[in-house]
């Protein structure tokens, strides 16, 4: 990693404190990278670097559940809100020191479905909004819908992610259905026991599977994006299909990049991670803080 980087905690002002690696310029645009299930801020591992290179501050929390200073009782949904989320990151970019400060945001997959929240409701705090492989929540849920469509067999996984046993059923045998799931999806063996170091604790798996378990059906109030808008996917994604994908460019009312990336699959930031930073480092440079 870069010598400008570290790992710390972040302490927030609803008494969350988050575990983050934090880095690059403290006088440089801000950068807030925010992962999906089943990863850590280590999805963002080979990221980060290039952003403190290019002259980025740069953070990659482990969000609400996934760190264990910020992990409210999970077997309370209400604590797993979505708005609840949305707030987290606010709250992170406001204990820089710079509460009402503009900055770039990047999501993936949950990350990205948060992202896609603060956008929509806090356009103007953002300088550009950039998104890997989770489509704006009304064009998933358009392509959810459609009785012709393959969407809905792509996302079946989720309805197991509510069942009370899941997390055990993952973790059994030094969390082998965990593994297996990274690993069949492209996900480098070195970085699968990074995101297993995370959630290999029981109760941080549990409280990842309740941002699931709290909105069950992913329908979260989300309108039109009006931030300068990177959307990231690949065409092997076995979670979004190209419905879902190529609808969301219909919920955008800014400037909208949409990058196909050909045969890469759903974890993007681990599979393609060169592509990435180089779609990343344009779109910032093309709308600064």
């Amino acid at each position: 990693m870069s010598p400008n980087f570290e790992t710390t905690q972040i302490s927030t002002s609803h008494g969350m404190s988050f575990s983050a690696w934090v880095g690059g310029n403290a006088d440089g645009e801000l950068v807030l990278l925010l992962h999906g299930f089943p990863q850590s801020r280590h999805s963002w591992r080979l990221q980060l670097p290039a952003l403190i290179e290019a002259g980025y501050r740069v953070i990659a929390p482990d969000q609400r559940g996934y760190s264990a200073g910020a992990r409210p009782d999970p077997s309370d949904l209400s604590n797993y809100r979505f708005e609840n989320l949305v707030t987290d990151a606010l709250d992170i970019v406001a204990a820089t020191g710079s509460p009402d400060r503009r900055f770039h945001l990047v999501g993936h997959d949950w990350g990205g479905q948060v992202s896609w929240g603060v956008a929509s409701a806090h356009p103007e705090r953002l300088a550009s909004l950039s998104v890997l492989s989770r489509p704006h929540p009304q064009a998933f849920l358009r392509a959810l819908k459609d009785p012709d469509g393959e969407q809905k067999s792509r996302s079946k996984h989720h309805r197991s992610f509510l069942s009370s046993d899941t997390a055990s059923l993952l973790l059994a045998d030094d969390a082998s259905r965990l593994r297996q799931m990274l690993l069949g999806s492209g996900v480098p063996s070195e970085t699968v026991d990074d995101y297993v170091s995370i959630l290999g604790d029981p109760q941080a798996l549990e409280a990842a599977l309740a941002w699931y378990r709290a909105s069950p059906n992913l329908d979260v109030p989300i309108g039109l994006i009006s931030v300068p808008t990177l959307y990231i996917w690949g065409d092997a994604d076995q979670t979004v299909g190209r419905a879902a994908a190529e609808a969301t460019s219909d919920y955008l009312r800014a400037s909208c990049q949409f990058a196909v990336l050909p045969g890469v699959g759903h974890f993007a930031s681990d599979q393609a991670p060169e592509q990435v930073n180089q779609l990343l480092l344009h779109h910032l440079a093309a709308h600064r803080c």
